[in-house]
């Protein structure tokens, strides 16, 4: 068994309240989760408005398919309008 992470610090230049802000992390954790099939959860910066670092886990037997899984993830949330990806750290164990 193979397990990826991957760290993700955003911005969101949007939210002007911790309301609107979760509003954001909410519709953006969704859709990840639907789409890909991955876990993900607010890890920190939970009381912070326009910032958030999302963590994402992926599990498989193989290393190209986990480095892949989040590559995409980390490229669908960039091209969505929610937020803007300040930093994003990928780690396979």
């Amino acid at each position: 068994m193979i397990i990826g992470t991957c760290d993700l610090e955003l911005f969101i230049p949007e939210a002007t309240s911790l309301k609107a802000k979760r509003k954001v992390i909410k519709s953006l954790k969704d859709r990840v989760r639907n789409k890909f099939n991955v876990s993900i959860a607010e890890i920190d910066m939970q009381n912070i408005w326009q910032r958030s670092v999302l963590g994402i886990a992926c599990v498989s037997n193989d290393n190209k398919h986990i480095d892949a899984v989040l590559n995409k993830v980390v490229s669908f949330i960039e091209t969505t309008d929610l937020a803007i990806i300040s930093r994003y750290k990928i780690q396979i164990w």
